[in-house]
């Protein structure tokens, strides 16, 4: 029986470079092997500095989308500034975590860039339980084999360039090997 995480498909992927990031995802929309959409968005600009990619059920990451938008609106009237990524890394946090006892069917992952250009990813389980990395997060059906592509491709201090070659070759290779994620991808380097 299928997981209700895996039900539409996804494959989710974030990089560091030297004072860049990557964010990439699939352009698939299914209902379980059934292809709906081919253009799906999954990766949201919240600011210029930061960047939210979700996967996991549709309608939950669009619901979760619209709620944290609203949230960063809230603080940037209070505030009169953005939000920094650990901040908003830690609103979603506690957004998910409020809601733990029906939670959103959501893995999100969140890239931004930090004070002096210090680029900053993490991911979250549906629960708001944070997972830091200094390389690469990854999330979605297409996890496993975005893993063994990341650990294989990944090297320090990339310029933009190369990075964004790497973060697409390690994204089209895993939807490869995925059946519910694929049809390109979405990459946005910072």
């Amino acid at each position: 029986m299928m997981q209700i995480f895996e039900y539409n498909g996804s494959a989710l992927v974030a990089m560091v470079g030297k004072n860049c990031f990557a964010i990439a995802s699939d352009r698939r929309l299914g209902v379980q092997l059934q292809t709906i959409a081919t253009d799906f968005q999954r990766i949201s600009k919240i600011h210029d500095r930061v960047f939210l990619g979700l996967s996991g059920l549709a309608t939950d990451a669009q619901t979760l989308y619209h709620r944290l938008v609203f949230r960063h609106k809230l603080y940037q009237l209070r505030e009169e500034r953005d939000m920094k990524p650990e901040t908003f890394a830690n609103l979603v946090s506690a957004l998910l975590y409020e809601k733990r006892f029906g939670p959103y069917f959501c893995q999100p992952v969140i890239a931004g860039l930090g004070d002096e250009d210090k680029p900053f990813i993490c991911t979250m389980d549906s629960i708001g339980a944070k997972e830091l990395a200094k390389d690469f997060v990854v999330a979605g059906t297409a996890s496993e084999s975005l893993y063994g592509a990341c650990e294989s491709m990944f090297k320090e201090d990339m310029e933009p360039e190369e990075l964004f070659e790497t973060v697409s070759q390690a994204l089209l290779s895993s939807v490869d090997r995925d059946c519910l994620s694929g049809w390109g991808g979405h990459v946005y380097v910072v």
